[in-house]
């Protein structure tokens, strides 16, 4: 082939995974489906059972001022808005049973109509045959919403939640609870494996097991919505709606601690008998190892009677109370700068690292703990070694590093991070071998690479946006060595976005002269279509430049696949 592109496409929020902007790269699961060989209107009566989620529950009150039992008529209600915009007409699609044959980034089965068209169905599991409604339509691809299921997925389990599904109002915060965990993790490893191939043209010589930990109780992190219903004369508290920008009404969370799901009551109580109630859009919640803190967005001045009423929630319920009243820069605790702070460890290496709430920190502390220890021992760090760790935040790998190396070097954007690293350096007795520069990471040269000087060993964990220029300096250096630098032996990468690891691997393999020697998946968002994974990369002393020239692309869109797609084959766009 004489051109590749590579592709960096579909991000998610920082403290947990949103929508894709358009339908992302597509992983497949060897499908394992039983027939219970259902006739339609049995299926229709499954599908209808199967999807009502927490509709059974009763009605529950949107941040409209309506319940879920007002919104089936009535010229205001919900039912009657979406008629008025009911989507295409019946097609194809509307009138076939569907195969199932892969699943989307956004956690949608993906099947092929009669005619060739890719049909991306909310709710449809590979292996299933499926009956649809068509919601939206373009000419190489459709949006549908699952009818009824004539063939069902072995893998498919009933959700915990009440508020998962896809009935009117229900929860964003996860795509997959109706997936057996194991299954998510394979499709997971599938999703790093695929965008491997089809983005970076490259395939691991060592795929590592996945890291998995416990699927419910993990996220330690969120941030949580607060919308006051004065029709309704009530508050709800929670994520976002899996459809819509609107708040659902939640009153328990099964992928937060259980003591963090009992809060969502008290919150919405103790935001109700609130003056400045209609100013306070939101509440962040960050777990420690001893410490819950809650960081209140306000919009004005707390009045001393919302002071008290928030001094006496924390008292009743152990929690820290953190205020913000403009910019993230202006979080602060409430009372008592004496108070105990917030922290998480890493026993493994003796390290306690200290955070504020808003810091970034890993969402799943347990699967951070078991992250932390793989990486250090496929970079295999020997003490006279050097190493550089790019986009080092707090030191989450940096201190642990230095408790094996002859010094480490901490990078990061945030004069700020900087600063805070620094200082859990010295509380874990490591500042000695330990320095931190702060530098605009995304726009790094293989000039400043030279600076820097030579090391032995790479650590890379970047946002999202990957590591593109940092890949693409080393690339520069493969192709016009400079006297002094050095490039490192082996680089550990750890990712939280499969599509850019799989562009910068690209690079790292085609042009800098490494061979990806091991990848893996992650999988630190459990019932989310989040992806985190890492890989390793090795030195090749005998690497050769391609024979046909390549063409690596920062930010062009990468395509779908699944086995009823070709490689080259285009992913649709809205």
């Amino acid at each position: 082939m004489g051109r590749v592109i590579l592709a960096a496409r579909g991000f998610f929020d920082d403290h947990g995974p949103g929508r894709l902007a358009r339908p992302g790269p597509t992983f497949i699961v060897e499908p394992v489906a039983d027939n219970r060989g259902m006739t339609a209107k049995a299926s229709e009566a499954y599908a209808a059972q199967a999807l009502s989620g927490a509709a059974a529950a009763g009605g529950s009150t949107d941040n409209r001022g309506m319940s879920t039992e007002q919104q089936g008529g009535g010229k205001s209600g919900r039912r009657h808005r979406r008629d008025r915009h009911a989507g295409p007409a019946p097609g194809v699609s509307d009138n076939e049973w569907l195969k199932v044959t892969g699943m989307d980034l956004d956690a949608q089965g993906i099947a092929h109509n009669s005619e060739g068209i890719v049909v991306f169905i909310d709710g449809a599991l590979p292996g299933e045959e499926a009956r649809v409604k068509v919601v939206k339509r373009k000419k190489q691809w459709e949006k549908a919403d699952l009818v009824a299921l004539r063939k069902e997925s072995s893998q498919r389990v009933t959700p915990r939640c009440p508020h998962f599904g896809l009935h009117p109002g229900a929860c964003g915060g996860c795509k997959m609870q109706h997936l057996a965990p194991q299954a998510q993790v394979a499709m997971k490893q599938r999703v790093l494996e695929s965008n491997l191939w089809h983005l970076g043209k490259v395939k691991p010589e060592l795929v590592l097991r996945p890291i998995e930990g416990p699927a419910w109780g993990y996220r330690l992190r969120a941030r949580l919505s607060v919308r006051w219903v004065a029709k309704k004369n009530t508050v709800l508290v929670g994520f976002h709606e899996r459809k819509s920008s609107y708040v659902a009404d939640m009153r328990e969370c099964h992928v937060v601690p259980k003591a963090i799901s009992d809060l969502l009551m008290p919150l919405r109580s103790l935001v109700e008998s609130m003056q400045a109630r209609e100013r306070l859009p939101q509440v962040e919640v960050a777990v420690g190892d001893q410490v819950t803190a809650l960081v209140l967005r306000h919009l004005e001045p707390l009045s001393e009677h919302d002071a008290a009423l928030l001094r006496a929630f924390a008292k009743a319920h152990g929690v820290q109370w953190w205020l913000q009243p403009k910019g993230p820069d202006t979080v602060h605790l409430m009372d008592g700068d004496d108070a105990a702070e917030l922290a998480y460890t890493l026993p493994e290496f003796g390290v306690r690292m200290p955070f504020k709430p808003t810091d970034f920190t890993q969402v799943n502390h347990q699967i951070n703990t078991v992250l932390v220890g793989r990486a250090l021992r496929l970079l295999d760090v020997q003490s006279h070694e050097t190493v550089i760790d790019w986009f080092c935040g707090l030191g989450n790998f940096t201190l642990p590093l230095a408790t094996q190396a002859r010094s480490v070097l901490g990078v990061e954007g945030s004069q700020a991070l900087v600063d805070r690293a620094l200082d859990n350096a010295r509380l874990n007795g490591v500042s000695g071998h330990t320095r931190f520069d702060a530098r605009n990471l995304f726009e790094i040269t293989a000039d400043d690479l030279v600076a820097l000087g030579s090391v032995d060993k790479w650590l890379v964990d970047p946002p999202r946006e990957g590591a593109f220029a940092l890949a693409k300096a080393l690339a520069e250096l493969k192709a016009n060595p400079r006297e002094g630098f050095t490039a490192p032996r082996r680089i550990v990468y750890v990712s939280c976005n499969p599509a850019t690891l799989a562009r910068d691997t690209g690079l790292l393999v085609h042009l800098a002269g490494y061979r990806c020697t091991a990848a893996g998946a992650v999988n630190m968002f459990p019932h989310t279509a989040h992806v985190e994974s890492m890989a390793v990369f090795e030195w090749d002393p005998d690497w050769k430049p391609r024979e046909q020239p390549l063409e690596i692309r920062e930010d062009v869109d990468a395509g779908a696949v699944d086995d009823g797609a070709s490689d080259a084959e285009e992913t649709p766009a809205p």
